[in-house]
Order: structure tokens, then sequence, then C-alpha cells
């Protein structure tokens, strides 16, 4: 390339990026700089659902699989973001104007980690700041979704709610078949000899399969222990029960996985009746709109879509590897 075509590539390349800049700074323009740096003073923005005096009930909904692998805020706004849900509950603990806190619980499930943190997390806030907190489920609540409801003071479900799911999957593909059919061969060079166990290259040998159900084995205790904990249920019984069926919400009340049926609402006019705060303020957190959220939404104006798509390509990165999961699909 002679230095013409160089110095054309690289006038491109300056005009793209003064171009971005422009969007940029026009959007800066336009924006409440009070607005823009409040995240500095405040982590979160009380938005408030209903009025009242004394008493303060917040309310954080946990919306989609609880899996660690959001993106930075710089390009994501909007899908569950493990790291400031966790936040928002240490925030509601630690605040001491908040007397008690409504989980509302929209999910399948997710991670063995994560589901853990968000579990300790509940259990920290009950015993240090001694707040009640309840669980709302909403259209479903399973596998991870019920690991981090059992230790709630009340569990609220609707009927229909889609609960249960006790349990641990690992799942792993063997595309060793259909790569022989299309005459493609794998070269693997590993250190151990189960290194590259649950390869998608060849089959599983029975001495991983155990290796792994002693693993799934392990993890699935766990899940059994936080019930017997959170529930005050018998081992017997939550092993009956976690088998890894769904159960709706009445069925699950049936068999002492939730306490009461009713709706969100319901759930809040429960903790106010039962706490005695007939006149409570209910509010929930929003993010504070400072500069990282800020930008964030700038460079989504800029790039558009591109952002979700950055999204999705993370969480199939993710979930490329095998993981032992909280999980419900069908």
């Amino acid at each position: 390339m002679n230095a013409k075509r160089w110095f054309a590539l690289l006038a491109a390349v300056v005009l793209f990026v003064v171009s971005i800049g422009f969007q940029l700074i026009s959007s800066f323009a336009t924006a409440n700089f009070e607005q823009m740096f409040a995240l500095e003073d405040k982590k979160f923005d009380e938005e408030v659902i209903e009025e009242g005096v004394g008493n303060k009930i917040v309310v954080l909904h946990l919306d989609g699989v609880i899996q660690d692998t959001a993106p930075s805020t710089l390009i994501n706004t909007t899908s569950y973001n493990h790291k400031r849900f966790l936040e928002m509950l240490d925030e509601a603990g630690k605040d001491t104007s908040v007397d008690g806190i409504i989980l509302r619980v929209n999910t399948p499930g997710g991670g063995v980690v994560e589901s853990a943190e968000i579990h300790d997390k509940i259990v920290e806030v009950q015993e240090e700041h001694e707040k009640p907190i309840y669980v709302s489920m909403g259209n479903t609540a399973a596998s991870g979704g019920y690991y981090i409801s059992a230790p709630a003071d009340k569990v609220v479900a609707h009927p229909a709610t889609l609960t249960g799911s006790i349990g641990v999957i690992m799942e792993g593909y063997d595309l060793s078949g259909l790569a022989e059919d299309l005459g493609i061969d794998f070269n693997t060079i590993k250190s151990g000899e189960y290194k590259d166990i649950m390869s998608f290259s060849r089959e599983m040998t029975d001495d991983e399969r155990d290796i792994l159900q002693s693993m799934v084995d392990d993890m699935y205790a766990d899940f059994v222990q936080v019930i017997v904990d959170g529930r005050g249920m018998s081992e017997s019984s939550v092993r009956e029960l976690g088998d890894g069926r769904v159960y709706t919400g009445k069925q699950a009340q049936e068999n002492g996985l939730v306490d009461e049926l009713g709706s969100m609402d319901d759930t809040i006019a429960m903790m106010k009746e039962d706490q005695g705060w007939e006149d409570a303020q209910v509010v929930t957190y929003n993010n504070a709109l400072g500069f990282e959220q800020f930008l964030g939404m700038s460079m989504q104006s800029v790039f558009g879509e591109n952002t979700e798509m950055h999204h999705m390509m993370e969480v199939i990165r993710e979930s490329n590897a095998p993981r032992a999961m909280y999980l419900y699909s069908n």
C-alpha cells in the first residue's frame, strides 16, 4: 500500500472517530449535568410505588437468568446485572430508613455460584440488619429462583407460578459423530487425562461421567440443605420433592415450598399487616443517572442495536463452556 492510500485510510479513521465524538458531545450538551453526576452521591434513585409515612418497604426486582455475564454498563443498561442486584440488596439492608424488603423474583434460575451469592446476601441482611425479607414470585421462580427464595421470611406465589425445579444440571454436546460424517478431525493436546472433560469432540468416558456426577451430587446436597434451613423441612421431604420437576404455585403451597398465594400487591399488603406497618411507604430502586450510565445510554444511541448484539455474543461465549446450573429449561 503506497503513502497516498495509507493517508486516505488514516483520514477515514479520523473522520469516523470525530463523527462519533460529535454525537456523544451532542448527547452531553442536552443532558442535565446535575442528574448525570448524581451517582457520585447516591447509588440508586427511589421511585415511590405507594405513598405512606413512618415505615418504608423496598421492592427489588430480579428478572432474567441469574448469570454474572452482563457486560459493562457502558454498553448495557437493561438486562440482568448480577453485581448491581447484589448492590441494591446490600444498600436496602444498610439503609436505616428501610424497614422491610420484598424481592420480586421472576427467573428460571441460573448459575450455581451467582444463586449462592444472592442467597448468602439475603441471609446476611436478615441476620446483621434484622429486616424481614418477603419473596413475591412472578411467572417463574424455579431452580436458582427457588434457591434464593428459600431463606425468605415469607414466600408468596401466584397460583400459576412455575416454581420448584430443585436440582442441578450440567450439559454438553458430543459432536464427534457429526464431525466424522463431515470429515472433521480434532487435534487436542492436553496436560492430563481429564483436561478436556466434556469436550464436544469425543464421547464421554465412564470415569468422566462419574467425576461430573459426584460434583452435581455435591451441589444438589447444598441445594437441599438451603431448603432444609430456610423452610424448616426435613431432608427426606426435600429430596422427595426435589426430583427436578416444577410445581405450580398452588402445588408448591400444598407441599410446603411456599407460604401463601397471591400477587405482588398481596405480598406488600401481607408485609404491612404482619409487621403492623399499615401506612408504610413502598419504593423501588432505579439506577441513578450517573456519568457511567449516561455514557452507556449515549453509546446505545450511537451504536443502536449493536449493543444488544454485543451482549448476546457475551452470553453465547460464556455458555459455550460447560457449567453446573440451578436452571429450569424446557
